[in-house]
């Protein structure tokens, strides 16, 4: 059941008239005066630079914070991370058993490791623009970059932010900052430098030549993830479209790569005969590659559509309300749908932990059928080819009769969140869904924040997927939410139509009452529209 609570009174509203309010309510006032209170200690203390390991100087704030220091703050920092519903989690573990490890060198002391030889963390350093909206803002986006960083697997180093209207079209961060930035990756020993927004291929180029390392940005770092994740033939094709589409204009050459295609060499000098006038680089051959391959990809994912659609149209035939799980990554959509239906799927705390989808049935606490199903993790600025390849799977949300909106409750910008999870909605068509916001993790978050969340949010419910708090409220209120027979009506049905009575004990409708009598089969039932036409001719008229 959704907790639509009144607006609770303001500050000002207890000064002005105390008298009015009930013990109670100047109670939750204290409370929100004392969060407040806890709330700019806090502030106060992250502008201390002795205490945040933040300095700020010409334009530029270095932040480690949260990224050098432990994990990054867009992961839960709960010890536990599973439950009692998650169950044994043995994809988990064989995901981990091939993941990259830290202190192990790939150099060889002996011949016979190379079958055991594991590959060393990659050490990045984090670099981001803050453009516009406060400081909190770009630190909480490159927090959430190295959350990215480290779920690739990657050891964050260092974090820059630096203060800039607009990227420079040269190397984003300017000249001088990009010397700056150089300093640092030679400092701290890093390998490679991410950067949070998407670069142009320019752009790129013109960073690489300066701090000499490996540069990639936001997009390249989500699609990676993805590769990794990839797990269903139908995910790994759209994931590789994706890549492609990001690959194609950022081909660059190397060495020989510029060379013209020639037939038989004719003498030590020159291409010979036939490649004296223009002919066809290497590079234009990648290019022809690589639309080829990805014409192929788009006939494959359009393949698979039928069979998806046909399960769909079976759940439709048979008017079995769908629920769409959607929202944030890590925001515990995962462990949501385990508490719900004991689905047993992975749950990691990491960034696009699943990304096949999963559907599953479950039942309202008087007994009506529904389907679950998990999507795909949203994040800020998701790239396009993304949202275009994962166009197939994202229609299960488009589809859906209601939408559980999972908010992370404890992470620090959850507004933020949840305008990311609704713009990609509004991509995808799926805005005019009924939707239902959906705390979780509130055993782990801020009660001023879920109190200002629960203000903002009128039709919302407050759970823990770990603990189970709240779970019996989402349940009623997605009980409460989802279509229901509507149709009232008493009909007699004769005993040579069993086929009537069957179709009355599905989920298109409602048996009030049953009674045997000399000319059939008398029943009250709540039934859907399109089941009431067909009952037409054995309704009674009392």
């Amino acid at each position: 059941m959704t907790d639509n609570q009144p607006n609770q009174p303001s500050d000002r509203d207890a000064d002005a008239a105390p008298q009015d309010l009930s013990p109670a309510d100047i109670q939750a006032v204290i409370d929100r005066i004392l969060a407040k209170e806890e709330a700019a200690a806090a502030k106060g203390a992250r502008r201390d630079g002795s205490a945040d390991g933040r300095a700020e100087r010409g334009g530029e704030t270095r932040t480690r914070r949260g990224l050098g220091d432990g994990k990054a703050l867009a992961l839960s920092d709960l010890q536990s991370e599973h439950g009692e519903y998650d169950g044994e989690q043995q994809d988990l573990e064989e995901r981990r058993a091939l993941r990259r490890v830290a202190g192990l060198s790939t150099e060889l002391e002996d011949v016979t490791e190379v079958e055991y030889r594991q590959l060393r963390l990659e050490r990045v350093v984090l670099a981001g623009l803050w453009t516009e909206g406060t400081l909190e803002d770009a630190e909480n986006s490159l927090r959430e970059l190295g959350a990215l960083a480290e779920t690739a697997g990657s050891e964050v180093l260092d974090g820059v932010v630096q203060r800039r209207m607009k990227p420079d079209a040269g190397t984003f961060l300017g000249s001088g900052k990009a010397l700056e930035l150089r300093d640092i990756v030679a400092a701290t020993g890093a390998d490679t430098v991410v950067v949070d927004s998407e670069l142009s291929p320019s752009q790129r180029r013109g960073l690489e030549d300066i701090v000499k390392v490996k540069v990639i940005d936001r997009t390249a770092l989500i699609l990676d993830i993805f590769a990794q994740h990839a797990k269903s033939r139908e995910g790994k094709a759209q994931v590789e479209l994706a890549q492609l589409e990001y690959l194609l204009p950022r081909l660059r050459g190397w060495g020989e790569s510029m060379s013209r295609q020639a037939g038989g060499r004719v003498g030590a000098a020159g291409g010979g005969i036939g490649s004296r006038g223009p002919g066809e680089t290497k590079i234009e051959l990648d290019r022809r590659r690589i639309r080829t391959r990805m014409a192929k990809l788009r006939r494959e994912i359009a393949g698979m559509k039928p069979a998806r659609e046909t399960k769909r149209a079976n759940r439709k035939r048979n008017e079995i309300p769908s629920v769409a799980i959607a929202g944030y990554t890590n925001a515990g959509k995962s462990s949501l749908l385990n508490r719900l239906t004991d689905a047993g799927v992975l749950v990691e705390n990491a960034l696009f932990a699943t990304l096949d989808p999963t559907v599953r049935r479950a039942e309202t606490p008087d007994g009506l059928p529904y389907t679950l199903a998990d999507t795909v993790g949203f994040v800020r600025s998701l790239p396009t080819q993304l949202v275009e390849a994962f166009r197939s799977t994202l229609e299960e949300v488009a589809d859906a009769d209601l939408i559980l909106h999972v908010v992370d409750a404890s992470h620090p910008d959850p507004e933020g969140q949840i305008a990311a999870v609704r713009q990609v909605l509004a991509e995808v068509d799926a805005r005019k869904v009924p939707e239902i916001i959906v705390l979780n993790k509130a055993d782990a978050a801020d009660p001023f924040v879920l109190e200002r969340l629960r203000q903002r949010e009128p039709r919302h419910v407050v759970v823990s997927a770990r603990t189970g708090a709240g779970i019996a409220e989402l349940k009623e209120a997605i009980s409460d939410a989802i279509p229901r027979p509507s149709v009232t009506l008493t009909i007699l049905v004769p005993y040579s139509r069993g086929d009537i009575l069957n179709r009355l004990h599905t989920s298109s409708s409602e048996i009030r009452s049953l009674e045997h009598v000399e000319e059939g089969t008398r029943a009250e039932v709540v039934v859907r529209e399109e089941l009431a036409a067909e009952l037409a001719p054995f309704v009674v008229h009392d």
